[in-house]
């Protein structure tokens, strides 16, 4: 598959024309033109360029790629040994932010949602549609106590979690937004969840749940953000014959 018309399935899969992100969607290293091999994962750090290149991939796709707004745009240190491994291999580089995690089939809350048994999804954003929200909202089959709904978090992230436990006895109305979102708490509360998953946890996190009688769980970035990178190698090899592995370099955070 030529490089265009790889990076034109991924485009017109993830529309990341939808988003206002921090960073580019799409092509953000070239390598070479015709794609084969693909390594999907979560962060674009080192180890995974390495387990790339002994992959022999010809493209590596990442939620979380390379030049953010804000970040200093010489290219050195750290930023000048992964990007000129890339370009020594020949590998092309493509991220996608917001669109991965918004993505109502592929997406990070996507996965996470389906792991929970999540249904009757709604947008955490209720003024955007479903497929553009950062954020999702929903139901369990039958409600859980706390302690059976933290083992099904844990079993869904393959780690332990922070559990806020500051709401009602059973849970059944669950908000989810993977990664660094805990700033979304207050739409959870607007959407009277029981619950809000997501990532990563700040200090006044904990107390606005509290005080807000809403459970929280910070269950990991990374953890929560597996399920895109993840969904996108199944997509790419059952739809489009490639050779595409997902490699987890596990972060702790």
């Amino acid at each position: 598959m030529l490089r265009s018309e790889f990076e034109k399935i991924l485009n017109q899969t993830l529309s990341p024309s939808l988003f206002k992100d921090y960073a580019p969607n799409g092509l953000q290293v070239e390598g070479k033109n015709e794609i084969k091999r693909v390594v999907t994962g979560v962060t674009a750090c080192q180890a995974l360029i390495d387990a790339a290149i002994e992959y022999q991939a010809d493209a590596i796709f990442v939620h979380h790629g390379y030049f953010w707004k804000g970040e200093a745009p010489q290219i050195t240190g750290m930023k000048y040994r992964r990007v000129s491994a890339l370009i020594k291999n020949d590998i092309n580089l493509y991220g996608y932010h917001l669109p991965l995690d918004a993505h109502p089939m592929l997406g990070n809350n996507a996965g996470l949602a389906n792991a929970l048994g999540v249904y009757e999804r709604q947008p955490l954003q209720p003024s955007l549609p479903i497929e553009q929200s950062i954020g999702i909202v929903g139901e369990l089959a039958s409600a859980l106590s706390m302690d059976d709904f933290q083992a099904l978090v844990e079993k869904a992230v393959s780690r332990s979690v922070l559990f806020e436990r500051a709401g009602p006895k059973l849970i059944k109305r669950v908000a989810l937004c993977t990664g660094g979102a805990q700033g979304y708490i207050d739409q959870a509360i607007a959407a009277d969840a029981d619950v809000f998953i997501t990532g990563e946890v700040s200090e006044q996190t904990i107390h606005l749940a509290r005080e807000m009688g809403i459970h929280f769980i910070a269950a990991g970035h990374h953890a929560t953000e597996r399920f895109g990178a993840q969904a996108v190698a199944k997509f790419l090899r059952d739809e489009h014959a490639l050779e595409a592995e997902f490699i987890d370099i596990d972060s702790p955070a």
